[in-house]
């Protein structure tokens, strides 16, 4: 699917100027607006609809809903990677959108969040890190009284859409390329997966056994909670008693390799995300990549989709599998 920045790198011009042309802004030069025009036409851009929502005084604002109740050091990188995306997006399409964190909608019930919102002149939602705990935004989200984008939650209606990359195949693919870059592997695999009740910790969980079928793996499974703490802990007690450890996250990763460090003893240890932190765990490991920034202003772009009277769809971007060491870190 086509984006304004694809738009604008064809017509070599600025994202702003696409939506200068879109919205029939008076400023813009006959013939930046036929290149401009002509891009949309040979890339197959559908503008109206995001035309249509473009005023913030029409459409009304899009609420970014952020979880920053997670026990990890990296939330902090990931949540602000989020939300560059999403107001750079923002003011490339010229609408407003207002950051919302968890907390400050705890205690309401759906009628109060939905009032809230409704006093904030909010029409769209965007949620980064709903769980299957979270009852009240999943109500919310049901009700459809606003049009919502979902990250990472495979939810989706007339209202709803959903964005993420391919958690179960990401899993799968970093997993495999570890064990078979490792030669002295012998089956015995400790995966430490991610929270509970967590729609992210189940894809990634799925592909992990997904694998083990296919490649016929023993794999000893324990919940870190997204926690670099508990992995440490994980590792200590059993990581002598395998050839690799899979993390569901980064962070988990990070506390694996350092366990592994202070006992003396090496693993191969991979993770998951792509966060920058992984770079001063001492070693190298591969990990999933993710483009926050890019995956939070797609999400923007596809709530003004739907504030354009569109309907939900599935998302799934591209993931990329690196390998992260420290001098990537530095230069």
């Amino acid at each position: 699917m086509a984006t304004i920045r694809d738009v604008a790198k064809l017509a070599g011009v600025a994202v702003s100027t696409v939506s200068k042309v879109i919205n029939k802004y008076p400023n813009v030069s006959e013939e930046t607006a036929q290149r401009v025009n002509k891009a949309i036409e040979e890339l197959g851009f559908t503008p109206n609809v995001v035309a249509a929502s473009l005023s913030s005084k029409q459409s009304g604002r899009i609420a970014l809903l952020i979880n920053t109740d997670v026990q990890t050091s990296a939330i902090d990188e990931v949540s602000m990677k989020y939300l560059a995306g999403a107001v750079s997006r923002a003011q490339e399409l010229h609408i407003d959108v207002v950051p919302i964190f968890f907390s400050m909608l705890e205690g309401l019930d759906e009628n109060g969040v939905e009032k809230y919102l409704q006093s904030q002149n909010v029409k769209g939602i965007v949620i980064y890190g709903m769980s299957k705990d979270d009852y009240v935004l999943q109500r919310v989200v049901a009700r459809e009284k606003f049009k919502s984008v979902l990250v990472d939650v495979p939810i989706v209606n007339d209202s709803t859409s959903y964005i993420s990359v391919d958690q179960r195949q990401a899993q799968k693919d970093v997993a495999r390329k570890t064990i078979m870059e490792n030669n002295t592997y012998n089956g015995q695999v400790l995966y430490i997966s991610g929270k509970k009740n967590g729609y992210v910790s189940e894809e990634r969980l799925s592909g992990m056994l997904e694998l083990a079928q296919e490649m016929e793996l023993a794999v000893s499974l324990h919940c870190g909670e997204f926690s670099e703490r508990k992995a440490r802990e994980i590792t200590i007690k059993y990581g002598s008693m395998h050839d690799i450890i899979i993390c569901a996250s980064d962070m988990m990763a990070i506390g694996a390799m350092r366990a592994l460090t202070d006992m003396d003893i090496f693993r191969p240890v991979c993770g998951f995300d792509g966060i920058s932190l992984m770079g001063y765990a001492g070693k190298q490991m591969n990990t999933v990549k993710q483009n926050f920034f890019d995956i939070s202003a797609e999400a923007v772009t596809e709530c003004t989709r739907l504030m354009g009277n569109e309907k939900g769809r599935k998302i799934i971007v591209p993931h990329e599998l690196v390998r992260i060491e420290y001098l990537d870190m530095i230069r």
